[in-house]
């Protein structure tokens, strides 16, 4: 039987050094538009899309789903292109699935950046929440967290029209899905087990009001 796998985007050099990058939760691999074609330049760049979002299938995932199941996707994915070894970098959700495969994977791994996510997403309760209400509220309810995400992703002037167009198009059972896997996301206790070369990147909290008074 034919696994099913993640939509991907490949791009760069085949005989380069394969850099694997992952989204967010409610995005494409349009997160990455701006930087890679740079990326690419000198590696052989693969970017995936979550279940239910982009051009990958619903149902990869259901109710209940990891971290882990995400990443063994990840990991079917690389399999199936023929990548034993490769450099990743995932925001939010996608850095989460880095963590992951550098606990459990590390062979897999020769490099990582961590970016804008964490061990550890705030508890369950919010996530568990966003997953009910989704369920619940179907495409109306996606099509609420796309009219928020502008003011919860962006600065003023800085917004992605594409970034919030595909929150609104996400599958909400497979969005819901990968809510489940952030609620139970928790690697706080492994990561000092963590032997792959790792960056961790993240902003400054910002004080609007303070950044933006004019």
């Amino acid at each position: 039987m034919t696994k099913k796998l993640p939509n991907h985007r490949a791009e760069g050099p085949a005989s380069a050094e394969p850099l694997l990058l992952g989204p967010s939760l409610g995005t494409s691999t349009a997160l990455w538009d701006a930087v890679a074609p740079e990326l690419a330049a000198s590696h052989r760049v693969i970017r995936w899309d979550l279940p239910g979002h982009g051009g990958s299938p619903a149902g990869l995932i259901g109710p209940g789903a990891t971290v882990g199941d995400l990443a063994a996707l990840v990991l079917d994915l690389a399999d199936d292109l023929g990548v034993e070894r490769f450099s990743y970098a995932g925001v939010s959700l996608g850095g989460a699935v880095g963590l992951h495969l550098a606990v459990h994977h590390p062979e897999r791994l020769s490099s990582l950046a961590v970016i804008c996510s964490s061990s550890h997403f705030n508890g369950a309760r919010p996530w568990e929440e966003r997953a009910a209400a989704v369920r619940s509220g179907g495409h109306a309810a996606m099509a609420e967290l796309a009219g928020s995400a502008d003011a919860r992703w962006f600065t003023p002037g800085f917004t992605v029209d594409r970034l919030v167009e595909d929150h609104r198009e996400a599958d909400p059972a497979s969005y819901a899905a990968c809510c489940d896997a952030l609620a139970a996301f928790d690697v706080r206790e492994q990561l000092g087990s963590v032997r792959v070369p790792t960056l961790l990147i993240a902003m400054d909290v910002l004080q609007w009001s303070r950044h933006y008074r004019c």
